[in-house]
């Protein structure tokens, strides 16, 4: 056990130094669902949707749908995005087999780490009805359950890349309302200065929650 953890520490540290670090860290995680039929097993999965989120931007960078979730699945679509700085993922024991570019971290107590994955993964259950638990929906082979998945991930990275872009050039315009409301509240008389707060809070609000 140790010689493999050091040989895979060695070949990490030779793919870092081949090729640039392009994300500060990537979050793995899998779903189950059925195709085709229920399996006799007490949740019926008989497929798995693998997928691995970017932190920021938030995207999901690489997925994967197969009738088991070996680590050379898991191996095979690590590889085929650009790598990242770390990795995290939850307790399975699988992902201990991955050999990773970066720093890698296991969480088996909670899901501190591995919070934006399983809220990607709360959007594709929401959104795709394939994969919504107890639905009468579902797909009947797995070539369908990957498109369906492929066609969603484009939007969904489209959709959460021009909303970090609007948020951008929101933060960039409020710098000089923040100026002038900052001089009004401390030169202006005080029915002006709560009329200027009241204005400076909505305006806030508005950016955040879009």
């Amino acid at each position: 056990m140790c010689a493999t953890g050091l040989n895979k520490s060695l070949e990490n540290d030779q793919r870092l130094n081949s090729q640039q670090v392009f994300n500060s860290c990537y979050e793995l995680d899998e779903l189950y669902r059925f195709v085709e039929r229920k399996a006799n097993t007490e949740t019926w999965e008989n497929v798995y949707l693998m997928t691995m989120v970017s932190r920021l931007p938030r995207r999901i960078v690489g997925f994967d749908v197969a009738y088991d979730k070996s680590p050379e699945r898991i191996q095979a679509m690590v590889d085929r995005v650009p790598w990242a700085k770390a990795y995290y993922s939850d307790g399975w024991s699988g992902y201990k087999d991955v050999i990773y570019p970066g720093k890698y971290m296991q969480n088996f107590h909670n899901k501190n780490d591995t919070f934006t994955v399983e809220d990607v993964n709360a959007d594709l259950r929401c959104y795709i009805p394939i994969l919504v638990r107890r639905s009468r929906c579902f797909a009947r082979t797995i070539e369908t359950l990957y498109a369906v998945v492929a066609v969603f991930v484009d939007a969904y990275n489209a959709f959460g890349t021009a909303k970090m872009r609007w948020r951008l050039l929101m933060i960039k315009a409020i710098f000089p309302l923040a100026w002038l409301f900052s001089y009004n509240i401390c030169f202006c008389p005080r029915p002006n200065r709560n009329k200027s707060l009241q204005i400076l809070s909505l305006y806030c609000i508005l950016i955040i929650g879009g």
